[in-house]
């Protein structure tokens, strides 16, 4: 089941809200992880210590609904902090995994995400809707212990945005990733949501898929603190966990067996489509598991990148509305929650 919160007010009420909700799952489930641990242990750090100032330089905003977090979650501060750092140093496990699919339909734009996780927290995750004194509402799906905007979400300017890890081999001290992607969620356009993740300085890398109802553009970026490739989609296309963009060849990645199979996996299904991308293909595309042990809808106990899909979510976006669907159900074509964005008249 996907818990359904909503959540207003100043930055740290909702960083507090989602704190209280995610408190128990951090406690019982992620701060005993070697990861955390090793993160904890980083906060001292001269990295650690220079990424807590540019955020609260650049996004002082965000630092205090990191405040609200670790106040909810009973946690010391930068511990929590380093947490939502933990794509931000290299040749750490990932957590946080993901494949999307996007392009154009008949009924406008679509864009589809797997949300894959650590399989422990299955029934520990959330839908939340957030309306804030200061900034955008909008609807995301939450892990907790974290922040939104390195998930999927939809806001009230009917601005989608989905987000895969990625893994470069050199990161930097910088702006953390998870900070970006959560600025990425006050855009107003998608010219917005590519400068917000296109910040420099910044430290880890993430692939963000954008699109905007009443607009037919539709974006691929790959940001990372080397370079950002920004590529405008006219074909259906799909994204796993690597950098796939011509430009950015030169710069170090570690790509998983379960990265590349799926990456090769999506591209030949939508090479095979004779219809144009409609919401049931995108759909089947991402529970695919015709690849032997690296299949794209994600659910073994054994997988190699230590991920499960814990949610679906479809996105539909025409000239005034964002429909969205969440799934958290291979089998079943009922959606387990959904909703309408409406733009202002």
């Amino acid at each position: 089941m996907l818990a359904r919160l909503q959540l207003s007010g100043s930055a740290h009420d909702i960083g507090f809200g989602l704190g209280e909700f995610g408190r128990d799952a951090v406690h019982a489930k992620l701060r005993p992880l070697p990861l955390w641990q090793w993160l904890a242990r980083q906060a001292a750090t001269e990295k650690a210590q220079r990424m807590q100032v540019l955020v609260r330089q650049h996004f002082p905003r965000y630092w205090r609904e990191l405040e609200g977090l670790a106040a909810g979650l009973q946690l010391p501060l930068a511990e929590v902090f380093l947490w939502n750092c933990r794509g931000d140093f290299p040749g750490l496990p990932a957590v946080d995994g993901c494949t999307s699919v996007y392009g154009r339909t008949g009924q406008g734009t679509l864009i589809a995400h797997n949300e894959d996780g650590l399989p422990q927290l299955r029934g520990d995750c959330a839908l939340v809707e957030v309306t804030p004194d200061e900034g955008v509402a909008f609807t995301s799906f939450v892990y907790p212990g974290s922040i939104p905007g390195h998930t999927f979400a939809v806001n009230a300017h009917g601005v989608v945005a989905t987000v895969n890890n990625l893994r470069p081999t050199a990161i930097p001290a910088g702006v953390p990733r998870q900070i970006l992607g959560r600025a990425s969620l006050d855009a107003r356009s998608v010219e917005e949501a590519i400068a917000a993740v296109s910040f420099q300085p910044r430290a880890g890398a993430f692939h963000h898929a954008f699109g905007q109802a009443g607009s037919t553009r539709l974006v691929s970026v790959e940001a990372s603190a080397a370079a950002s490739a920004v590529v405008e989609i006219e074909w259906p296309s799909g994204h796993a966990n690597h950098q796939i963009h011509p430009g950015l060849a030169g710069v170090g990645q570690r790509i998983t067996d379960s990265s590349d199979a799926r990456q090769r996996q999506v591209e030949a299904r939508l090479a095979s489509l004779a219809d144009p991308l409609s919401p049931a293909q995108a759909l089947d595309i991402l529970r695919d598991t015709a690849v032997p042990g690296l299949p794209i809808y994600r659910c073994a106990a054994d997988d190699p990148d230590d991920e499960n899909t814990l949610a679906t979510a479809v996105f539909i976006l025409t000239a005034s509305t964002v429909e969205w669907r969440v799934h958290t159900r291979q089998a079943t074509a009922t959606p387990e929650a959904a909703g309408v964005v409406s733009l202002p008249r």
